[in-house]
């Protein structure tokens, strides 16, 4: 199956788009530079459509992955990197909700090994797993479901207390504040989503 460009280019408009909001999310409880560095990610790979176009999806999840870790400063690169490079190795050719559920499982585990973080810890695995989850469910109209999970999940960040990076520092300072790289997540997810609604019948 070929890699679908309109998913991939609106995806990473999404993260282009929200750069100030990711930012000043970033400026609460991190370094300040999460949206700088997700918009140099994102529009790094806009520059390689070209390329992707030609590719499969397995492929291009693999250039991209690369592409975030040589592009995207501090931990995010490493971590958003290793999230599609893992989905390229896992991801059945076409997909179905079933087998995106099992990739995203292979990735949560593979974050999980990277960063020694784990589910609950005010991560953007808080938004995969429940993501995770509701493909696994089934069901009808699953990309708007999906996409309300992932955006109730990242919100739902805002009151966990940071375990891991530079917010964890901040203790119960961070209570109240939502994850940058869930925002992320959420963000992107809810970007391929919504094609998908618009690309149904």
């Amino acid at each position: 199956m070929a890699a679908s460009i309109e998913l991939i280019r609106n995806a990473t408009q999404a993260l282009i788009d929200h750069v100030d909001e990711l930012t000043a999310l970033d400026q609460a409880i991190g370094d300040g530079d999460h949206g700088l560095n997700m918009r140099r990610g994102a529009q790094a790979i806009q520059a390689r459509l070209d390329e992707l176009a030609g590719q499969s999806l397995n492929d291009a999840l693999r250039t991209m992955g690369m592409t975030c870790m040589s592009t995207i400063g501090g931990s995010s690169g490493p971590v958003f990197g290793t999230l599609m490079i893992t989905m390229a190795k896992t991801l059945a050719d076409p997909p179905t909700a079933a087998s995106l559920a099992e990739t995203l499982d292979a990735g949560i585990k593979a974050l999980t090994r990277l960063g020694k973080a784990e589910i609950g810890q005010k991560t953007l695995l808080d938004v995969l797993d429940p993501v995770r989850q509701a493909l696994a469910a089934g069901g009808d109209q699953m990309p708007e479901r999906v996409r309300a999970r992932a955006d109730e999940a990242a919100a739902a960040t805002a009151n966990m207390e940071a375990i891991k990076g530079r917010a964890s520092f901040l203790g119960e300072r961070a209570l109240g504040h939502v994850d940058p790289g869930s925002r992320s997540m959420a963000l992107i997810i809810g970007a391929i989503c919504r094609t998908l609604e618009q690309q149904q019948p």
